[in-house]
């Protein structure tokens, strides 16, 4: 018996060896059960997962994101959370897809270098000559192809970058398979090198496996909490609390911690990167959830602030304090709220109008309930101060939108209000001055012109192609191809929201 047992480790060790001395694409197996196994549906699945995430205000140079990895039925529109915080026209070399063992424990850590990652939507690349640098220069690297035959955590997120982006980066795909704190720091050190603006590195992890609901909510805040304070012995010490709390059916806080543990030391004391916490759902949200044992999604982003700073210090940006925020807000719902009661507004004094409210700026005032548009009108040019072209864009908004009836007391209680200030003009000679998130587009030709607001691509998901196309189309009515042959200018809009709501 124990003569058979020695052979067969022997067949299997050098079927490993055969195995890493050729080349051989990793196949899905989580296709069919984590998500759609058919190109055609796991393309549809991802444009709806897409279209119906959360999404950033504006796009910044990202260096990192935490992304789930369950079924995308239950995670997948926080997946896409994350990945839509990042600037899918940014050039990125390589995207490290780093996740911890589900299937097997082992020293350090396996990259795949063997070939490359397929999924239904096709092949994407593993940068080999990365993996095996990883391997030949550093103990705490090898590869094991049963560390990623069966694991599912890297093979779940390679469909959203395919996807996602317009040019798909090569991929380097790595398995931690230990729980020891100096090796994943040693394990860090060994990506230093890489972990650069040029690249791009996603932590696939879950958080709470099993908790209720509400026990499952307050755990992975905390969890999250740990992890955007950038503090590896501060995320540590949050796990530890987690579990000493020894809430019921808690199994553990963050199933891929050891991948969250190597990108804080990555990242380390460096200022100009920031944590920031983007959206969360568990598993009990979705309708084939159970809220008795849930499993929590974070996605969570690490912003580089110093290429947002440089932006801004090279922009012609304006910002507008509380105090200016604030009396903004007040003339829309005030002049709103008149209309609505029968009541006259009284004359505005302009002496208790802050400066930069009394300048000469357009803007538009945007009606939403429950996120659905209910009213959006302004002024793209003004000779008007700004507080005047808010108070009737306001006006108009609510009751003179054709698209819509006039607003109604009823509706206007759960209406949300956000206003955008339009600096002025800038004249483009092309496509490629255009910066999604921070400019506006003004398409004009003989008599026909339209505009869309910078937020616009962002809320979308479209690219600057797509943003001029809808823009000449529906906007000015010169067709998708419009805009070639149009006068092209850009503006910043600053978008205002109500914090008092």
């Amino acid at each position: 018996m124990r003569s058979g047992f020695v052979i067969l480790l022997s067949i299997l060790s050098i079927m490993e060896i055969f195995a890493q001395s050729k080349s051989v694409d990793r196949q899905p197996v989580a296709a069919g059960r984590f998500y759609s196994a058919g190109k055609e549906a796991l393309t549809s699945d991802l444009k709806t997962l897409f279209d119906e995430c959360k999404k950033p205000k504006a796009k910044y140079t990202i260096r990192a994101i935490v992304a789930p990895h369950a079924g995308y039925v239950f995670s997948g529109r926080i997946t896409a959370a994350a990945f839509s915080a990042i600037d899918r026209e940014h050039i990125y070399k390589n995207i490290f897809i780093i996740g911890s063992s589900h299937v097997m424990s082992f020293d350090g850590a396996s990259v795949y270098n063997t070939g490359d990652y397929i999924t239904p939507l096709g092949r994407a690349v593993v940068n080999k000559e990365i993996a095996e640098r990883l391997i030949n220069e550093n103990k705490v690297f090898s590869f094991s192809t049963a560390a990623h035959i069966q694991e599912h955590s890297i093979e779940v997120q390679v469909p959203f970058i395919q996807y996602y982006f317009a040019d798909v980066p090569s991929i380097v795909p790595i398995i931690i398979g230990t729980n020891n704190e100096s090796t994943i720091k040693k394990i860090a050190e060994a990506l230093k090198p890489w972990f650069t603006p040029d690249n791009l590195f996603v932590i696939s992890s879950d958080f709470s496996h099993y908790p209720p609901y509400n026990e499952a909510i307050a755990v992975d805040n905390s969890t999250a909490t740990g992890i955007i304070s950038g503090d590896p012995q501060t995320f540590l010490k949050t796990l530890k609390n987690n579990s000493l709390k020894n809430i019921d059916g808690l199994a553990t806080s963050m199933c891929g911690w050891t991948s969250g543990l190597t990108l804080l030391y990555l990242s380390g004391s460096d200022k100009n990167l920031e944590y920031k916490i983007l959206d969360y759902c568990n598993s009990g949200d979705s309708e084939l959830g159970d809220k008795e044992r849930v499993v929590g999604y974070n996605a969570i982003a690490l912003y580089d602030k110093s290429k947002q700073n440089k932006e801004k210090d090279q922009s012609n940006s304006f910002s507008f304090n509380n105090e200016e925020r604030r009396k903004l807000f007040e003339i829309a719902k005030t002049s709103i709220s008149a209309k609505l009661n029968g009541t006259k507004m009284g004359e505005l004094d302009a002496k208790n109008i802050p400066d930069k409210l009394r300048m000469n700026y357009g803007a538009f005032v945007t009606l939403k309930i429950k996120g659905t548009l209910r009213g959006c009108i302004g002024r793209f040019i003004s000779s008007e101060p700004l507080y005047e072209v808010v108070r009737a864009s306001a006006l108009s908004s609510a009751f003179e939108d054709p698209r819509f009836p006039p607003l109604t007391k009823d509706e206007y209680a759960k209406t949300d209000i956000e206003i955008t200030v339009l600096g002025p003009l800038q004249r483009i000679s092309g496509p490629d001055e255009i910066i999604l998130g921070k400019h506006g587009i003004y398409i004009k030709k003989d008599f026909r012109s339209g505009t869309m607001l910078p937020q616009v691509a962002i809320e979308q998901g479209w690219t600057v192609e797509q943003f001029l196309g809808y823009t000449s189309r529906d906007k000015a009515g010169l067709g998708w191809d419009g805009w070639k042959s149009a006068e092209l200018y850009i503006y910043e809009g600053v978008v205002l929201e109500d914090n008092d709501k």
